[in-house]
């Protein structure tokens, strides 16, 4: 088969190209060089729907994140993805972080973003109850929140899936060759070679090295490394809006982050590093982050943190987007440097990669045919006791608790596997399963005996993320875990 486009990168990105692409008349590849979608970039940021005001007008990164943030409302409809409009409070606590708070408001405005509210220190403390003493100032951005990334991303991946773009895991992409109008695409330990017309690379970390490969423009990512802390949901540090500080250079600082999925994310650091797969944490950081924050927020504790992860952006010398034709060879179309604020900006990243096709020659119809929507699921968690007795009666995996800390139920994760998610990492983002306060210490050999007989992989080969990570080491004789359903 020759596609018309694929795309290389199943990051929220890539993702949002091929939702947008799923709506044309367009055969669409999706190519991920990782087992499961979203395991790149996007699964390690800070889930921040961002308030445009942080860019100048000028700046591509400001024009696509302004023409996305009303959207999410309605993607969360369509999508079904946790999303928490709470807002976002910008709080200065001396007389000159509030000349910066008036430049960043006026920067708003400029990019056209009508319903920012300058407030007085008594207004922001009315709205926000959780901010220390201090504060002389700042802003609200009524439409910021937050969403949970790995599960925006695996939604915008299924709707594409069920309305005809062909998905390809475990398919890291090694080189492409354009003869006769058709990208030949290699993949790295297969003879099979994915054909297309045209390429979109969405290859985060990876673009420069893709675009390298493919004779396209030459340029180079760099990783800047943002260490993330997560508090428990019973944390009293817990705020009732995102809460940003006045920004630093290259960071908009350490902020307090009232995540989706209900704990506080504090967080994160700004370090480039030169490993690209470098996602460790550190006790210097973390002292760090936490003494920042207590400037912020009441309530901090590091008695409530319960797990630590860092996630790496992926940053041009310009420091916005490119996101352009290749001026080198044809039909590749460029995603590059898609760094914060990429996950708000999304839903516009993948029409304007549309554009860009159609101005390259690309014209796709829109489809006449219905959509076909994916489900809402269903949770344990929020789910009434009637509702419960009533999925019960259906299927007995419905009563089977797994994830106490989360209240996730067998009938969810089984959910999970058959949904394609066949690692830990896969059903702990779909899931959240193990994302507790015991972070998997209860639950994980439950989890690991449902993975394995939903999706017939021996527990030997079982993963945390695919490839090699196995779970396993050496012989362990039978694991049985009583309290499953049969």
């Amino acid at each position: 088969m020759i596609y018309d486009v694929a795309i290389i990168g199943s990051g929220v990105t890539g993702a949002s190209a091929a939702w947008h692409l799923s709506r044309k008349e367009c055969k669409t590849a999706l190519i991920e060089k990782e087992c499961d979608s979203g395991f790149g970039v996007s699964k390690a940021n800070s889930g921040i729907v961002h308030g445009g005001f942080h860019h100048p007008v000028s700046s591509l990164k400001a024009k696509l994140e302004v023409a996305s943030i009303k959207r999410f409302p309605q993607l969360q409809k369509e999508l079904h993805f946790p999303f928490n409009k709470c807002g976002i409070i910008v709080a200065a606590f001396s007389d000159e972080e509030l000349e910066t708070c008036k430049k960043l408001f006026e920067q708003g405005i400029a990019n056209g973003i009508d319903n920012l509210e300058w407030c007085s220190a008594e207004k922001l403390y009315q709205l926000e109850k959780k901010l220390v003493p201090g504060a002389v100032g700042g802003f609200f951005a009524p439409d910021g929140g937050t969403v949970e990334p790995y599960a925006y991303n695996f939604a915008l991946v299924e709707s594409a899936k069920k309305n005809g773009v062909d998905i390809f895991f475990d398919a890291p992409v090694e080189k492409g060759e354009y003869k006769n109008g058709v990208w030949h695409i290699s993949i790295a330990g297969s003879n099979e070679k994915i054909c297309a017309k045209s390429v979109i690379n969405a290859a985060g970390l990876y673009a420069d090295e893709i675009s390298r490969n493919f004779g396209a423009e030459e340029y180079k990512i760099t990783p800047r490394k943002g260490e993330e802390y997560l508090l428990s949901k019973t944390s009293p540090a817990r705020p009732d809006h995102v809460i940003f500080p006045v920004p630093a250079k290259h960071s908009k600082g350490v902020l307090v982050i009232p995540t989706a999925g209900g704990t506080t994310m504090i967080g994160p650091t700004a370090e480039v590093v030169d490993d690209k797969s470098d996602d460790t944490t550190s006790e210097d950081k973390f002292k760090k982050i936490l003494s920042l924050v207590k400037n912020l927020i009441s309530g901090v504790s590091p008695r409530d943190v319960i797990t630590s992860f860092s996630g790496l952006r992926p940053v041009l010398e310009s420091e916005d987007f490119f996101i352009a034709a290749s001026e080198k060879v044809p039909a590749f179309i460029h995603a590059a440097g898609i760094q914060s604020p990429g996950l708000t900006a999304s839903p516009a990243v993948g029409e304007y990669i549309v554009l860009l096709l159609e101005k390259s020659g690309f014209v796709f119809p829109d489809k006449t045919t219905p959509r076909i929507p994916i489900s809402e699921r269903l949770h344990a968690a929020s789910s009434s006791m009637e509702k419960l007795s009533k999925l019960y009666e259906e299927n007995s995996q419905w009563t089977t608790m797994i994830c106490r800390c989360e209240n996730i139920s067998e009938a969810e994760i089984a959910e999970a596997v058959k949904k394609g998610h066949c690692t830990m990492d896969g059903i702990k983002f779909y899931t959240r399963s193990t994302m507790g306060r015991c972070q998997g210490g209860f639950c994980a050999a439950k989890i690991m005996r449902i993975l394995s007989k939903e999706s017939n992989i021996p527990m030997e080969k079982l993963t945390k993320k695919g490839r090699k990570s196995y779970l396993l080491a050496g012989k362990l004789g039978d694991l049985q875990v009583k309290g499953l359903s049969k």
